[in-house]
């Protein structure tokens, strides 16, 4: 027999149970109706046992679902978390790097400046030295001029007649070279 009749059986059994007085109660066999209850029972399709099962499987791999789905969005949520903190973390890096390199940057302009300036004062003081040499070879040689110029004046002088009557007649008979006598004396 199958579930069907089986069950339109228990139903008459139920139907054709006597009543209790003065209650809606039935009396029934008990072993009667667990035997029956039984044999339903195993009378059940298999589908019918599967499908039990598929939809127990079901559930259980819908909770994993969700709980992997749970754990994904929280893995999500996580890494998206960090990402900004690691965005955070080069934006402060690439500003702090502007500024280092702001900061080489002014340092070289005044070094230079500083190299500049050092070099500029060397140079001024390097010129000072040069006019003070040129003045000084100036100098000198305005000096070894006035010394020529007396050296020359001295020569001519030499030159010159020394007495009144020489300046005025000229040098007597003695011709210059004859200063000496035969002998080689004066």
């Amino acid at each position: 027999m199958d579930l069907a009749g089986r069950l339109q059986k228990l139903e008459e059994l139920v139907r054709d149970a006597k009543s209790m007085p003065l209650s809606s109660s039935a009396l029934l066999n008990r072993d009667e109706v667990l035997e029956m209850i039984q044999e339903m029972e195993e009378s059940l399709p298999e589908e019918i046992k599967q499908a039990r099962w598929i939809v127990k499987d079901r559930e259980e791999l819908l909770a994993k679902a969700r709980h992997e789905a749970e754990r994904i969005v929280e893995q999500a949520r996580d890494d998206q978390l960090r990402m900004a903190r690691k965005e955070e973390v080069v934006q402060r890096a690439t500003e702090e790097a502007d500024r280092i390199v702001a900061d080489a940057e002014q340092q070289a302009v005044d070094a230079r400046a500083e190299a500049e300036s050092y070099v500029d004062g060397k140079l001024a003081q390097f010129e000072a030295a040069l006019r003070r040499i040129l003045e000084g070879s100036q100098n000198a040689n305005r000096a070894l001029a006035k010394t020529l110029d007396q050296v020359e004046l001295g020569r001519e002088r030499l030159r010159a007649p020394t007495t009144a009557a020489e300046q005025e007649f000229g040098p007597g008979p003695v011709a210059e070279g004859q200063l000496f006598d035969g002998d080689g004396e004066a």
